[in-house]
């Protein structure tokens, strides 16, 4: 049994958490397609989930790295929106180039992350307040600068941000493009089990029995063969979208960030102790500063995506973006308190209310009661693992709790362990 918890990571209670959460995720996708008649598991369903949910993927990423910083940013919305607005604008009325007007977007989502990470960080003012104040103010600029009107977008602009992968080569009957991707993906897999039990065997750590890694390989290259061909198996003129390359390339990036580099240790560090962090040298007031200009770049660019996909960019857009974000990260394992997250626990956080929220439409659930079910599905969530934690059982909180401590102790950086 101690080998085979192996399957899914290094067998501690932190992979098994990662476990838990994308069993549910995989329940909740079964369940939904057995009562679709399979339409949840189809070619263009998948596509619509990713395109739909790709923005809100998006903020989770940054929203994760808030949290764990002992932060919340209750903006992102409408930064997005406000974003939205002023690119939306610049392409219709101004004829900038759609790819200067991105970069402009970006910059804007840097400068008003600079503007809030000001106040957070060296002003002092906790980010609830900051950012709630932030909310009502680019709320009112989007409304203001759109005069309350949708304002469209260029199609080339709307090709390369919501478009597909496009069909080159031979015909195969699927997009080649996209089994390009799958089977670098599969390569990628295969590559990191070499370099990982190479790794182990160099430093003298303990190697999982060869059928581990055996099992392992099988199982994620079926997953990924599987999803290749649904994403390529589309009808024609679809594929994998492009907002899902974006996707997938921050998810890699900032899961790099996050675990490999020394920002990502001392994000970790400062919202697990700030104090102690401090007198272990970590630059608190810097760290929060990039936590929260990062968040508002990222807020930029779904905005970005988002009106790419609407066609137009409107006075409604954004609102309540920031709730789903939020209750992916705390699904995906996060604490309130801070010190504890993943971004791809968030990105499974996020996928478990997206096919929720997807079976509950083809199911035809009115979206009062969608409503309904997601809180209610959150607060489960995080009640569990509260439960569990004062009842002694596994808990989540507990179990990354001591992953963090034993992180803090390795870096030397004194944690609160009360």
């Amino acid at each position: 049994m101690k080998d085979l918890k192996k399957i899914f990571g290094n067998g501690n209670t932190s992979s098994l958490r990662q476990l838990g959460i994308l069993v549910s995720l995989v329940i909740i996708i079964l369940l939904f397609n057995g009562l679709t008649d399979g339409l949840t598991i189809s070619p263009t369903n998948l596509i619509n989930v990713v395109q739909q949910n790709s923005y809100i993927l998006i903020l989770a990423i940054g929203m994760v790295m808030v949290i764990i910083a002992g932060h919340i940013d209750l903006s992102v919305g409408s930064i997005a929106a406000f974003t939205g607005i002023i690119v939306a604008k610049l392409m219709n009325d101004f004829h900038v180039p759609w790819g200067l007007a991105i970069v402009a977007g970006l910059v804007l989502g840097l400068i008003i992350g600079a503007w809030q990470g000001f106040w957070v960080a060296y002003v002092g003012i906790p980010a609830f307040i900051v950012t709630l104040a932030g909310m009502m103010l680019f709320r009112g600029l989007n409304q203001f600068v759109g005069n309350a009107d949708s304002v469209p977008v260029p199609d080339g602009y709307q090709a390369l941000l919501s478009g597909y992968l496009p069909e080159v080569g031979p015909d195969t009957g699927y997009n080649n493009l996209t089994l390009l991707l799958g089977i670098i993906a599969i390569a990628a897999v295969i590559w990191r089990e070499v370099r990982a039990r190479r790794t182990a065997v160099r430093t003298g750590a303990e190697l999982a029995p060869i059928w581990v890694a055996i099992l392992r390989l099988v199982l994620l290259i079926a997953i990924i063969a599987f999803a290749t061909f649904m994403f390529a198996g589309g009808r024609v003129g679809t594929s994998f979208p492009n907002s899902g390359i974006i996707l997938v390339l921050l998810v890699l990036i900032y899961s790099f960030v996050t675990r490999r580099t020394i920002v990502g240790r001392h994000i970790y560090a400062v919202g697990g102790n700030k104090r102690a962090a401090e007198l272990s040298g970590v630059k608190a007031k810097r760290i929060n500063f990039l936590v929260m200009m990062n968040m508002s770049m990222l807020a930029s660019l779904a905005g970005m995506l988002y009106i790419a996909r609407a066609g137009a960019s409107g006075p409604q857009d954004g609102i309540n973006w920031e709730l789903d974000a939020i209750a992916a990260v705390f699904i995906g394992g996060a604490a309130v308190a801070g010190g504890i997250g993943t971004v791809p626990g968030s990105i499974i956080g996020g996928l478990v209310m997206a096919f929720l929220n997807n079976g509950l439409q083809l199911l035809g659930v009115g979206s009062d009661k969608v409503l309904m079910i997601k809180g209610l599905v959150l607060l489960a969530a995080v009640a569990i693992d509260v439960i569990n934690k004062n009842s002694g059982r596994f808990s989540v909180i507990g179990a990354l709790t001591a992953r963090r401590n034993k992180s803090g102790d390795e870096l030397g950086i004194p944690v609160n362990k009360s």
